[in-house]
């Protein structure tokens, strides 16, 4: 993509912008792999708990994980930055 911006003089310059052209092309190779991933994990999968069983697409298992281990890990970070300022 190109555009035009004025210099020194008032003429115009066309310049190249790589930059934007790479983030597209990284947000859409994102994109991309998201949509597969979640295709490719739609499955259902049986959840044994202790009391109970649950029928769960693999993807929103997958995404409770995660979830949960980023929530576990900011309660973890604040309780040991709660020790160390005692």
């Amino acid at each position: 993509m190109r555009f035009r911006r004025r210099i020194d003089g008032g003429r115009l310059e066309r310049e190249w912008q790589a930059r934007l052209w790479l983030r597209i092309l990284v947000l859409a190779a994102v994109a991309a792999y998201a949509i597969a991933f979640i295709l490719e994990n739609r499955q259902r999968v049986h959840v044994h708990f202790v009391f109970f069983t649950a029928s769960v697409s693999l993807i929103w298992l997958i995404l409770l994980a995660i979830g949960l281990g980023i929530v576990a890990g900011m309660l973890i970070s604040q309780l040991y930055r709660r020790r160390r300022a005692l």
